[in-house]
């Protein structure tokens, strides 16, 4: 991953034609997929919640919420919130564009949003909010070594779960969809490139 890997994931966002939910029953929700170099490689900024947050305590997540009454878009909601979590000032970050909409089992309809941010970068986590926060290199998830399929059940139906790990910690539900799916997105924008 060279030079151009940013360049590679603005193109995947933006070629993304991205899906929607039309459920009117779930709460919106924006989240940040934020994407930076640490020393030689690229990362995706992710979060281990509290055990103190109202739902999801313990899980892994990237830094986001429901929108509130002030927010004017979901953007507002990604970037707000991300700045409440993590300390990252909403001018400091590059958007590219948004990811599908997915709805967690809680009842979110989340709305991401792919960006970056200059590295290093002084996080200032909300102890109430955030337990640890996860710098997991992009090659680490797009290892099939750290990626798995599981078998669920839900409503009596059955289908198949991304399930990403690592050091130690295992990502699943929402966030793996949004991973999995971001993942693909970069994995088709590389094997276009090749000749």
């Amino acid at each position: 991953m060279g030079k151009s890997f940013i360049e590679r994931v603005k193109r995947a966002v933006a070629e993304n034609p991205g899906s929607s939910i039309d459920d009117p029953s779930l709460t919106p929700a924006g989240v940040m997929v934020l994407v930076f170099r640490k020393d030689a490689e690229y990362c995706v900024l992710l979060q281990k919640r509290s055990s103190r947050v109202d739902s999801h305590k313990g899980e892994i997540s990237f830094p986001g919420g429901k929108k509130d009454p002030e927010d004017e878009t979901m953007l507002d909601t990604a970037l707000r919130e991300t700045h409440e979590e993590m300390g990252i000032d909403p001018q400091d970050v590059e958007v590219f564009g948004s990811l599908d909409q997915t709805a967690t089992t809680t009842g979110f309809c989340t709305n991401p949003f792919a960006g970056t941010f200059p590295y290093p970068y002084d996080f200032n986590p909300q102890e109430e909010e955030v337990a640890e926060v996860l710098e997991v290199p992009v090659s680490s998830l797009m290892d099939s070594a750290n990626r798995r399929d599981e078998v669920r059940i839900a409503n009596g139906d059955l289908y198949f779960a991304p399930v990403f790990t690592h050091d130690g910690h295992i990502i699943f539900g929402a966030t793996a969809r949004i991973l999995n799916r971001f993942i693909e997105l970069l994995e088709t924008s590389i094997l276009e490139e090749k000749p």
